[in-house]
């Protein structure tokens, strides 16, 4: 029963903290914030790239990054600077991917160590009757029963907000990234075509 709440206490505040994480990581501002866009846009067209490099350098979001990534490579290509956004893109994507991944596992197997308290409770219950010599009494099979019980309780309870946030999360991630990948692309358009000594300074 001890190993039990331990274990379960555990999960309890991994799911908490991968929670808040999370909840911070897919806020608009963190991916895709609007005064980023703003602001890079009236430096290209003011032709300000330089400005507007270190602009998209400083910021933290993934727009920030996938637009640095691009303006850096632009020297080689509008193809290769491309090919570097999405490259970023995918990085980024990927590392919200395995901290989102943390709550679909809470979700998998909260109810598998509930499941285990159950067999337990129910084993306990049974040895109770094995080494009886008479009937037992209901009040000495309650305890493995409640056991039992309480222990598959609380792994639902903590494996379905677990899996609820992590589809209500996941969603809005996607979207997100999706936005993030249309704004930046519709942002490098106009250096179509550009390279080589043609291509703005950065």
């Amino acid at each position: 029963e001890v190993c039990d709440a331990v274990i379960f206490l555990a999960i309890s505040f991994t799911l908490v903290a991968f929670f808040v994480m999370n909840l911070l990581v897919t806020r608009r501002d963190q991916i895709c914030p609007l005064h980023l866009v703003e602001g890079f846009e009236g430096h290209l067209n003011e032709k300000q790239y330089q400005e507007a490099y270190e602009l998209a350098k400083a910021d933290e979001s993934i727009l920030g990054q996938v637009l640095a990534s691009g303006l850096a490579k632009l020297s080689t290509g509008y193809d290769n600077a491309l090919a570097a956004m999405q490259e970023t893109g995918q990085e980024e994507s990927l590392k919200m991917d395995q901290r989102l991944s943390v709550l679909a596992l809470i979700g998998t197997i909260a109810p598998m160590f509930g499941l285990l308290g159950t067999v337990d409770g129910m084993v306990a219950s049974f040895q109770v009757i094995a080494r009886s010599s008479t009937t037992p009494k209901p009040s000495e099979l309650a305890q493995g029963i409640s056991m039992a019980l309480v222990t598959t309780l609380i792994g639902l309870w903590l494996a379905i907000p677990a899996i609820l946030a992590f589809n209500l999360m996941k969603n809005r991630q996607t979207k997100l990234l999706l936005e993030t990948g249309i704004i930046s692309e519709n942002l490098m358009k106009r250096f179509q075509g550009v390279g080589g000594t043609a291509t703005p300074k950065v």
